[in-house]
């Protein structure tokens, strides 16, 4: 019996699974039948050829409008076959060589597939040596053949596995097929008006007419959400049934302490995410949530009255961050914050003062054992690192809170070898700077609750960001020096940001980009000769860095040069424009992190995305994008408009572009709201799904393949 986990080379054998496996890696049965039509053509619907592009591989559907043979070479020994074929519109010539049976087997007026790479020749496009198929009715009249159900699928395909290849494998795979377990429950289906899974390959991949294979897609699309709905609901399950310390909030305690030392008010939005998180805390179950802002939208003060409001209940707290750079500033800007309530035990220290302590690979031995002591024995209430943290020797009292800032750089191990080591498991509280759709949310952090905070607190300056295109207009260029000079001259600083660091790196041959090391060059000789310049870059030890970022933040440098490692957490108040060499480079949520680092002051930045892309290049789209709003939501809408949805959050996402075939997690935000809430139904009643074995082997096969790599990220 052929299921959908028989290996494709049993029924299409070694010669024909190959190329499949090597195409689109197709090993299994399911692997091929999921390889859904990327479109259809309907007879009497000819493809239009004038859509063709020079370059493009396509399966084209067309009528032959004229077939010639011509003599060439030495003695005109040699042939060369065009057939003219047409789609009532346009025209597209197919040649053929040394192929003169052509002219007997391809009739004038006859229907067939073409499949190659459209080339030009004397100014005609052409398909040079295609596939062709002919499209005749069968001999026998109750055939199901495709011109009999008149809907023919056209697949992505490869020049060796033409589209209708993959069409006849797929039959193959069908016809042979036998019962198939469904992970759709019988009454999700039928509330749908959905096909079972064997009747929806069959529409799908045959259709006889449209609603055909738009029911099976619809199918399919749910499909896909309501199986990673499942593995979410299931694990917020599993968090409701885990037990947690409560920590409610301590009237008089350092949280309501550091609050009334506060030299401005919360917004309103921090209001209503404190008391969102307060309440987390104060249950006896693990808080498990998501606080996604903008940047400078105040995440950080709002995660600090979370830890002091655990350490008040007598716990303690982690801080996680992904680089020492990022560590180091959260440290500095806690310490500097909380004040004496920082000094526990310490000459200065306010009563009841805690203290913060930082852990990062690079300290010094004596540093690091203050640190891991401190953490051991309580003392610590705040303990900020790297992945140093989340070694085995680092010990904690009781650990209670653990704060992940930008989560997407970690995965789900590294964080569970801080939660799991605990006896009693602690709170988690998840921060991200990269605004996310909420549809992505459902997807990407769907087991997490989210809070967001959109307004940005009174006192942060706006950004205006201008695109350079510098190839075009080389004086703008000119005049952003200029203007760095300006701020210089007014006492402020500024940044210049590059892609690499120096040759070898990424990008290192390309004559069109300039490394860190030539570009402080170049600047130190030319129209920044005179200021004080810095260069800031990942190769620099540990200590180097953060001797040049203490530099500049005490005003020692006018102009730091650097890589994307101020991308995060680098908080320079007196830096008010940033320069952005080849912004081409970078993605927009990136480019949106690196501005907000301009502006934190009391004087507006500026940021200048200078490029060579040209003015109706993609590349060049997505910079006016970035240009034309400060919003980082309304960014982060236009970026999936423009990208795929896999790429907004990073590689580590790419796991949804093989997963999802069909699904959107942008465009297809009702079908992911109803599926989460069929999902959270049916893991409510059976948390095991011990009644739905279909649905419980597709959760599992999905959280075991590395398709679920994305998922990983909460």
């Amino acid at each position: 019996m052929v299921e959908l986990s028989t290996k494709l080379v049993n029924i299409l054998g070694d010669k024909t699974t190959k190329p499949l496996t090597k195409a689109f890696d197709m090993v299994v049965v399911e692997d091929l039948l999921r390889h859904y039509p990327r479109r259809y053509a309907e007879l009497g619907r000819l493809t239009d050829l004038s859509q063709l592009v020079v370059g493009q591989h396509v399966t084209i559907m067309a009528r032959v409008a004229s077939v010639k043979n011509y003599a060439f070479g030495p003695g005109g020994r040699r042939t060369r076959t065009e057939v003219v074929v047409t789609d009532g519109t346009g025209h597209l010539t197919l040649t053929f060589f040394q192929q003169a049976w052509r002219l007997k087997s391809m009739e004038v007026e006859s229907l067939g597939l073409a499949a190659g790479v459209v080339s030009e020749f004397n100014g005609r496009l052409q398909l040079t040596h295609p596939d062709w198929e002919p499209l005749t009715e069968s001999d026998d009249p109750t055939d199901a053949s495709r011109l009999a159900r008149g809907v023919i699928p056209l697949y992505r395909a490869t020049a060796a596995m033409a589209s209708w290849k993959i069409e006849r494998c797929v039959g193959m795979c069908l016809d042979a097929i036998g019962p198939l377990d469904d992970p759709l429950p019988e009454d999700v289906r039928a509330a749908r008006g959905f096909h079972d899974l064997k009747g929806s390959f069959e529409a799908i991949h045959r259709p006889r007419n449209a609603k055909d294979w738009q029911s099976a897609r619809d199918r399919f699309r749910f499909e896909e959400a309501f199986v990673v709905q499942t593995i979410f609901a299931q694990r917020r399950n599993a968090l409701e049934h885990e037990r947690a310390a409560s920590r409610p909030f301590t009237p008089g305690g350092l949280r309501e302490r550091f609050e009334q030392q506060l030299p401005f008010e919360l917004t309103a939005g921090q209001k209503t995410v404190v008391d969102e998180i307060s309440a987390d805390l104060g249950r006896t179950h693990p808080m498990h949530r998501l606080l996604q802002g903008e940047v400078g939208s105040g995440k950080t003060i709002v995660a600090l009255l979370a830890m002091l409001q655990v350490v008040d209940a007598g716990a303690q707290t982690a801080l996680l961050a992904p680089t020492e750079v990022l560590a180091a500033q959260h440290y500095r800007a806690i310490t500097k914050m909380l004040g004496d309530l920082a000094k526990g035990g310490m000459l200065g220290g306010a009563d009841g003062a805690t203290r913060v302590r930082l852990l990062t690979g690079s300290q010094g031995a004596k540093a690091r054992k203050e640190s891991l002591l401190d953490a051991a024995s309580g003392e610590a209430g705040i303990v900020i690192g790297t992945h140093a943290l989340i070694q085995d020797h680092v010990q904690f009292a009781e650990l209670g809170l653990l704060v992940v800032d930008e989560q997407h750089r970690f995965g789900v191990e590294q964080r569970a070898a801080l939660v799991d080591r605990a006896e009693v498991t602690p709170h988690v509280l998840v921060m991200t700077a990269t605004p996310i759709p909420r549809t992505l949310a459902m997807s990407v952090f769907g087991d997490l609750e989210v809070s967001t905070l959109r307004e940005l607190p009174a006192g942060r300056q706006p950004i205006q960001t201008t695109v350079v295109p510098h190839a075009e207009r080389p004086q703008w260029l000119e005049r952003g020096w200029e203007r760095v000079r300006e701020e210089v001259g007014r006492g402020r600083q500024a940044y210049v940001v590059v892609s690499r660091i120096g040759e070898g790196d990424d990008g290192g041959t390309d004559k069109d980009t300039r490394s860190l090391l030539e570009m402080r060059e170049e600047l130190e000789g030319g129209a920044l000769h005179g200021l004080r310049l810095g260069s800031l870059h990942g190769r620099m030890t540990p200590d180097d860095k953060d001797a040049t970022m203490n530099a500049f933040a005490r005003g020692e440098i006018d102009v730091l040069v650097a890589t994307t490692v101020v991308e995060v957490g680098v908080d320079v108040p007196n830096a008010t424009v940033m320069v952005v060499m080849n912004a081409d480079r970078f993605g927009m949520s990136q480019l949106h992190q690196l501005r907000g680092r301009v502006g934190r002051g009391s004087e507006a930045g500026l940021c200048l995305l200078v490029t060579a892309s040209e003015g109706d290049s993609p590349a060049r789209e997505r910079l006016d994008a970035v240009a034309s709003t400060s919003d980082g939501f309304e960014l982060s809408r236009l970026d999936v408009e423009l990208r795929r949805e896999g790429d907004v959050l990073g590689a580590r996402q790419s796991g949804i572009r093989s997963s999802l075939r069909l699904l959107s997690v942008v465009k297809d935000g009702d079908v992911i709201e109803e599926a989460r809430q069929v999902a959270d139904a049916i893991v409510a009643a059976d948390p095991a799904l011990a009644s739905h074995p279909a649905l419980a082997a597709a959760v599992h096969e999905l959280e075991r393949s590395e398709r679920a790599d994305y998922l990983e990220r909460t």
